[in-house]
């Protein structure tokens, strides 16, 4: 009686650790696991216990989470820190970066990822999102649709998949008041052949698809509050030119971002559309090569008051320029929006998608930012990725606000250069000659040659005066 008894404990003992192993099963993230489908939002407690909101302690502070540089409130240049900056949070890099890259697998096991592609899975990883953003102080996010909730067998199944995450979304948007910076479709080709572009695609099908996609992310962007929507043209261009009509391609393009600026004043979207300039990769040649070649499609195609740019500093690099160059650009066209704060690594040939820990850069970009006035109702994105190696979950808000800090030291750089006013004062004498009479009539555009030819005979040869690179640059590096 008493082995009938130990048998049926130890049985009763086996199915109860059975029943506790399956409990914690993890499942592979296709659109066919049947694993995940029950999955609960179990999750008890804070997603980051032991780490508080991050405060302002000061240039002196040794602290990893605490801000040297960046002190929201505190107003420089007639304005506080972080109106000028406007931080967001990028959803896919923060949330779905897994450290995988294309000679490795994933690094990243964050603790309250299940492994699953589960709507369940998405909202979890939505409240530790806005629990991370809480802490962090950033009161704005980015994100792509298909980032935030996954995608279904149909486009149907997807949009439902979408409205039910983003009703979760705009619910702790409201707890919190953090609000989209900007959305942005992803085209993530489950259902689409994406191995060529969408929004010019020679496809009509795809074509239809991409611009379904895009009505559905328009329409989320703006029931969420977004104050931008991005389109960027990762696969926007061709391999090859010799089955390429590029023409065609390119009237397709116009065609559709000309449909989208309709839909926006369909459906009453009162923000930003932004193009996001990119030369290469993983096309050999993009459309969107850089803020030049972007403005001139704009101009051609009728479209340059509907939209503006959103520069990615390593873009920038990426065709050939500096990121000063690209705001530049920008910024004189009247087209500067919006800024992804990322760098590349100069030895590496590719979209790396560091943090921008370069305080020379940061302050040349701060520099065009208060040229600009500001980017709102655009701002700053950090659309960068914790390095493969870095695995801690408090990585995630170390790289931020080494990120913010950086950018936030840029901006007190620039008000050093202001109040000092050698630099300017060398760029004013630089082009003096031009305040003349002969100078304003020349910059009225009423310089003709006659003209020009008799004051030449009439001053002689002229005398070139130095540049003075190398005192602006000791002037400029004098403020760091």
């Amino acid at each position: 009686m008493k082995g009938a008894k130990l048998l049926i404990l130890l049985v009763a003992s086996s199915l109860c650790l059975y029943a506790a192993i399956a409990a914690q099963e993890t499942c592979p993230a296709d659109l066919d696991a049947k694993c995940g489908d029950g999955a609960a939002d179990d999750w008890e407690g804070e997603f980051f216990p032991g780490i508080s909101k991050i405060k302002y302690e000061g240039p002196t502070s040794k602290k990893p989470l605490a801000y040297k540089w960046y002190n929201a409130e505190e107003v420089i240049i007639g304005k506080k820190m972080k109106d000028w900056l406007r931080f967001s949070v990028a959803f896919w890099h923060t949330f779905r970066g897994t450290g995988g890259d294309p000679f490795g697998a994933a690094t990243k096991a964050w603790p309250w990822e299940d492994g699953t592609n589960s709507l369940a899975m998405a909202k979890r990883r939505m409240k530790a999102h806005f629990e991370f953003m809480e802490k962090l102080g950033v009161d704005r996010w980015c994100f792509h649709d298909r980032d935030i909730a996954p995608d279904g067998k149909t486009l149907a199944e997807t949009n439902a998949n979408l409205d039910e995450i983003v009703e979760l979304a705009k619910q702790l948007q409201d707890e919190t008041n953090i609000k989209p910076l900007w959305g942005l479709h992803s085209f993530s080709c489950i259902h689409v052949t994406c191995t060529e572009l969408l929004l010019g695609s020679p496809e009509v099908k795809v074509y239809a698809y991409a611009a379904a996609q895009v009505k559905k992310a328009l329409e989320v962007t703006h029931y969420l509050g977004g104050e931008n929507y991005v389109f960027w043209g990762g696969r926007e261009g061709y391999q090859t030119l010799l089955n390429t009509d590029m023409k065609r391609e390119l009237e397709h393009l116009a065609n559709f971002l000309q449909a989208a600026v309709a839909h926006k004043k369909k459906i009453g979207f009162n923000g930003i559309l932004l193009i996001e300039p990119k030369p290469q990769e993983p096309t050999k040649h993009q459309y969107d090569w850089d803020v030049a070649t972007t403005f001139s499609f704009l101009q051609k195609y009728g479209l340059t008051g509907e939209f503006k740019i959103n520069v990615e500093c390593n873009h920038a690099t990426l065709s050939g320029h500096s990121c000063h160059h690209e705001l530049e650009t920008a910024r004189i066209n009247g087209l500067l929006g919006n800024i992804d704060a990322n760098t590349g690594d100069p030895q590496v040939g590719w979209d790396t998608d560091e943090f921008l820990t370069d305080i020379s850069e940061a302050t040349l970009v701060m520099s065009s930012v208060v040229k600009n006035g500001g980017l709102a109702p655009g701002g700053f994105n950090f659309d960068a990725k914790l390095r493969r190696e870095s695995t801690d979950v408090e990585d995630m808000f170390i790289a931020h606000i080494s990120g913010m800090d950086t950018m936030a030291r840029g901006l007190r750089n620039v008000a050093k250069l202001i109040e000092d006013g050698s630099l300017d004062e060398l760029v004013r004498k630089r082009y003096q000659s031009f305040d003349s009479e002969i100078g304003a009539m020349i910059e009225a555009g009423k310089g003709d040659f006659e003209t020009l030819e008799k004051k030449v005979l009439e001053w002689g040869e002229p005398t070139v005066p130095s540049g003075k690179q190398e005192l602006a640059e000791m002037l400029f590096q004098s403020a760091l």
